[in-house]
């Protein structure tokens, strides 16, 4: 029991130490906790207070530079508005200086304008003093000189007119020969260069088809029994067959040259065949002239094609095939045609100009020579009205229709389509006239020139090129030379037609004679 009871107090005396020392430890424990937390809570509170007042720096700071930045703009607002005051000030200075010298300047207006009506009033006064002694002078020199003052004024005029027209004329005379010496070489240059630059053939083809045949039997076959194979030939052709006495030859002979090469070509053909009577020839013609239609399209198609020229019609094509056919003096139309296209496409390059344009009016120059109808018109006019119906452009149709000076040249492209013709045709062997047209040509020239008063005699020399014209000492001054040898050029030039040009040189001498006896 007293071990028990020992026990027991032992339990309670352990226990109580026990709980002892564990309070004791737990109190120290929550008095160390409650320490930390109070330290932690100072620190934070320590950080916060930290935070917030660098918070409120920089906050301050952004105020205050907000603040600064507003005062800038107020201050320069308020400077702009005191600037703008300045001006306004000084403009309002400015205008009242300008209305002040405005006003200024319209009181010494108005001082003029009073003086000069003052000086208009003298001025009429002394007018009418002017022409009353104007009028008493004229009477006076009417009653001196017994003209009347319309006869003066006429006899002055006349006097002035004839001293003009001797001015004029010197002074047309200085300036021809001013610009023949600045103009004169360029233009050598320009033509010379242009021709250097053009290779053409100088062969002339006949005018007249002769056709050979091997012996006379063939000229028997095709007169054909009492003539009625070269009747029907001739019929079908349109073309008139001279079967002379000329050997191993038949002339076949027509105006037309596209009939004469159908002729040609279907007696050919009939001759290699060798049945020749009415029906066969009928039906050789047909045939041929099938032929030749498409050969003359197909000319001027390759003409075009070689030349560059593009977009013309198919009639203007057609035309200018034909010109195979034809020749102007000895020189065949299609060669001269695409010479002259050229010799105008090189001289407009050297000028500046559009050279497809030139080439094209070049080739279309002469199409007024071989149209199926032959109205009474000069070939340039028929020429242009053709190109007008084909729709080509007005500078072309006016280089065609001027280049014999038919119509005015309105455009750049006519006078070099008259000089490239004027340079292929006059070229040495590119054409002959026959020895009646050349005279004729020559008496017309020396005709011309004797046609005006005071010309004693002229003289054609150099193949045309050139009319001497002798005038009498007594009828005519040196004065009237000039005058004379310009109106016969100029008349020559409007009258007639030659190839190049013609020099008129026009003579007056004086000759004394004495003897010494």
């Amino acid at each position: 029991m007293i071990e028990i009871m020992i026990s027991i107090a032992a339990l309670l005396g352990g226990g109580a130490i026990g709980w002892f020392v564990t309070h004791t430890a737990t109190k120290g424990k929550v008095r160390n906790t409650l320490k930390k937390a109070e330290e932690d809570a100072e620190n934070l509170k320590r950080n916060k207070l930290l935070e917030a007042k660098e918070k409120f720096i920089n906050m301050k700071a952004e105020f205050e530079k907000e603040v600064a930045e507003r005062n800038s703009k107020i201050q320069q607002s308020e400077n702009r508005a005191q600037q703008n005051e300045v001006r306004l000030q000084q403009k309002e200075q400015s205008l009242n200086q300008r209305q002040s010298e405005l006003q200024r300047k319209s009181n010494e207006v108005d001082a003029i304008k009073d003086n000069l009506d003052k000086q208009l009033v003298v001025v009429d006064s002394k007018k009418q003093e002017l022409e009353k002694m104007h009028f008493q002078a004229t009477e006076k020199l009417a009653a001196i000189s017994g003209l009347s003052a319309e006869q003066a004024k006429a006899q002055l005029i006349e006097n002035i007119k004839d001293e003009a027209k001797t001015d004029a004329m010197a002074y047309v005379n200085e300036m021809m020969e001013e610009a023949k010496m600045t103009a004169n070489k360029e233009a050598k240059r320009i033509i010379v260069q242009t021709i250097q630059r053009v290779a053409t053939e100088t062969a002339i083809e006949n005018s007249v088809t002769v056709f050979n045949i091997e012996s006379d039997e063939v000229k028997g076959r095709i007169i054909g029994r009492e003539g009625r194979n070269i009747r029907a030939l001739e019929a079908a052709t349109g073309v008139e067959i001279i079967v002379d006495d000329t050997p191993d030859a038949i002339v076949l002979s027509g105006f037309d040259p596209v009939r004469r090469e159908i002729a040609r070509l279907a007696l050919h053909q009939l001759v290699v065949d060798g049945r020749i009577h009415p029906a066969r020839i009928e039906e050789v013609v047909a045939k041929t002239k099938k032929q030749v239609e498409e050969e003359i399209a197909e000319i001027g198609k390759r003409t075009a094609i070689d030349l560059g020229v593009h977009g013309l019609h198919p009639d203007l094509i057609r035309l200018i095939g034909k010109m195979k056919y034809r020749s102007s003096y000895g020189q065949n139309l299609l060669q001269h045609a695409r010479e002259t296209a050229n010799l105008c496409a090189v001289m407009a390059a050297e000028l500046g100009l559009n050279p497809q344009k030139a080439k094209r009016a070049g080739l279309l120059h002469d199409i007024g020579k071989v149209p199926d109808d032959q109205p009474e018109l000069p070939h340039a006019i028929l020429g242009m009205n053709l190109a007008e119906k084909y729709k080509e452009k007005p500078d072309i149709c006016n280089a065609i229709g001027a280049h014999h000076d038919e119509v005015e040249m309105t455009s750049l492209l006519a006078p070099i389509v008259q000089v490239c013709d004027a340079i292929s045709g006059a070229r040495p062997g590119a054409r002959r006239e026959i020895v009646e047209a050349y005279i004729k040509r020559l008496n017309d020239l020396e005709n011309l020139a004797l046609s005006y008063p005071g010309v004693l005699k002229t003289y054609a020399i150099q193949a045309g090129r050139e009319l001497r014209v002798i005038v009498g000492a007594d009828k005519v001054d040196d004065k009237t030379v000039e005058t004379l040898s310009y109106d016969i050029a100029k008349k020559i030039q409007d009258e007639m037609t030659y190839p190049g040009q013609v020099k008129i040189t026009v003579i007056r001498e004086t000759r004394s004679v004495s003897y010494a006896k």
